[in-house]
């Protein structure tokens, strides 16, 4: 009967549905704030009318949940391993206008699991995808094998830096390991914690000469976030900075990315390949 009822709704989804984009927040290195930032976004996704999906992938660090002021007892890996969950079991609804999903600690031997295991994830996948319009992936820092094939499936990338140089040298190799897989990837650059605003846009055209020096492609900047004590009082609160802080400069600035992304994704609104390319990646077809 599960089954049936999953088979129902997913017919019912497909049905005239535009499938949802596919967003990951990276980061060359950890601690520059890509999870706040990966929150905060989708909320602001939401109160434009969008459906948002966040998706913790943060394997092993993962503290969603913790930004968003919530607790849900399942995880993606609990549907994986456990037959008689429903789909919908897993995913933590209307949050703060959005909707999100644990990855849970299994997630980080994606390229272990069995060909069962996997069509259980697609399963899930191919749900959220007909679901929302944006999902968000929140990837841990750093790029692995495990997380590779994620990355070279997404329709977009954010890549998040601050102006320390370690992670500027970090958030380039990043963006070029990812490059030298696919060359076409788009990525967008946002730097994060800049005492001044002209600290971070240096930092961003840094990157961004640094990319078409050296690789020959072309970055698009989101943006800076500056430095903000809103951030840990929202931390320390449990409360979404765009929610308990809605006048800081922090949130102003996270408003002015969203319609940036926006405005230059509804321009470009095509059908995702998402799914079809996770599947070729791991199975090969």
């Amino acid at each position: 009967m599960k089954d049936q009822a999953y088979n129902l709704r997913r017919k019912m989804l497909l049905t005239g549905s535009e499938p949802a984009k596919t967003i990951a927040i990276v980061s060359g290195k950890g601690g520059v704030g890509k999870s706040n930032i990966s929150t905060n976004l989708s909320i602001l996704l939401g109160k434009e009318n969008k459906k948002v999906l966040l998706f913790d992938m943060d394997i092993g660090m993962g503290n969603i949940h913790i930004l968003l002021g919530s607790h849900h007892s399942y995880s993606i890996m609990d549907y994986i391993e456990e037959r008689e969950l429903d789909i919908d079991t897993i995913i933590c609804e209307n949050i703060h206008g959005i909707s999100y999903i644990s990855g849970g600690n299994g997630l980080s031997n994606i390229v272990e699991w069995k060909e069962k295991q996997m069509e259980r994830f697609f399963e899930v996948m191919e749900y959220a995808i007909h679901k929302y319009d944006y999902i968000l992936f929140d990837m841990g820092a750093g790029a692995t094998k495990e997380t590779l094939e994620f990355l070279l499936a997404m329709d977009e990338i954010i890549v998040v830096t601050t102006p320390e140089p370690t992670s500027i040298t970090d958030a380039y190799s990043m963006m070029k390991y990812i490059y030298m897989k696919d060359g076409e990837k788009p990525f967008y650059l946002l730097c994060n914690r800049a005492e001044f605003k002209n600290e971070g846009l240096q930092t961003i055209t840094r990157l961004q000469e640094t990319m078409r020096k050296f690789l020959h492609k072309e970055i698009v900047s989101l943006g800076v976030l500056p430095e903000d004590s809103a951030v840990r009082k929202a931390v320390v609160n449990q409360t979404p900075i765009v929610v308990g802080y809605p006048a800081s400069a922090m949130t102003l600035s996270l408003h002015t990315m969203v319609h940036r992304l926006t405005g230059t994704r509804e321009r470009e609104r095509e059908g995702t390949g998402f799914v079809r390319t996770i599947r070729k990646l791991f199975f090969g077809r």
